[in-house]
């Protein structure tokens, strides 16, 4: 008799292995183009990685990377603003993110403090010139707690709602969904219960195309046209694989400066190096 222990464990790490998500809602999303909004160098490792090699791996290669990137400091709060710059340069190079499609700002303002909630208005000027001049369509930030409650997080949202509510364009805002401190830190674990709930979606989604709508094959159905798939499962979605997390740990060993010792166990047990999930903001 074979023993079920090591079944279980091969099924578990075949199912890790291979990424997964849940797609922004779009109607031409080969048009969409990406700016990834951060506030620090290192935000785009800790927090925001499965969707960057998410959207990056599912770019056509004759069309280039869709997706763009802007941190509005330098990370100068202990006086190592031009070290960390060099350390961001390097992350975005392990994430595969363009090097002309990729911006840091130093504004008098818009410092590394945990103590300052940014201006909003300040923040929407200067992220202006970037939406328009790069056509951006889809914004994604932290939402209004910051995963961390850091108030240069806190200040992001709160900018670039400020910004799409006066201008003329359909851009579309989509911040990481923050959740309490002990689901943050169940990592590999919340990977396959994510994983687990996007198959099932999935599969409810074609059933529903199947027997509800009639469809000869499945479709992606828009919320609420399919009344027997819970609304959750509509939800933008990244769960990283095996690779995906490690280009992610990768990525954070170039922020030297910060692997203090509890970084090392936030890179190997919270969830946000595994799982994003975002909400759209409405403007």
């Amino acid at each position: 008799m074979v023993p079920l222990a090591p079944l279980v464990v091969a099924f578990l790490a075949a199912f890790l292995y291979s990424p997964a998500s849940n797609e922004f809602q779009s109607a031409d999303p080969a048009s969409e183009r990406y700016l990834l909004l951060t506030a620090h160098p290192d935000d785009e490792a800790m927090f925001f990685a499965p969707t960057i090699l998410g959207l990056l791996g599912r770019a056509p290669s004759d069309t280039g990377s869709p997706l763009y990137s802007l941190c509005l400091s330098v990370g100068d709060a202990d006086g190592l603003g031009n070290t960390r710059r060099e350390e961001l340069a390097q992350s975005l190079n392990v994430l595969a993110i363009d090097a002309d499609k990729r911006w840091i700002v130093d504004h008098p303002e818009l410092q590394d403090n945990i103590t300052v909630e940014w201006d909003p208005a300040v923040i929407a000027n200067v992220v202006k010139p970037y939406i328009i001049q790069h056509q951006i369509t889809i914004i994604l930030t932290f939402d209004a707690k910051g995963i961390s409650e850091h108030p240069n997080h806190r200040a992001l949202p709160k900018g670039a709602k400020h910004l799409l509510s006066s201008l003329s364009t359909k851009s579309r805002l989509f911040t990481l969904t923050s959740v309490p401190t002990p689901t943050k830190y169940t990592g590999v674990v919340d990977a396959l219960i994510s994983k687990f709930q996007l198959y099932s979606s999935k599969i409810l989604i074609y059933y529903d195309g199947l027997v509800t709508k009639g469809l000869e094959r499945a479709e992606i159905i828009p919320p609420g046209s399919a009344p027997n798939i819970p609304p959750h499962f509509f939800t933008p979605v990244f769960v990283s694989g095996a690779k995906a997390y490690t280009t992610a740990f990768k990525a954070m060993l170039a922020h030297k400066s910060q692997l203090v010792w509890f970084r090392w166990l936030y890179l190997l047990f919270s969830r946000y190096m595994w799982v994003n999930e975002w909400t759209e903001v409405e403007v």
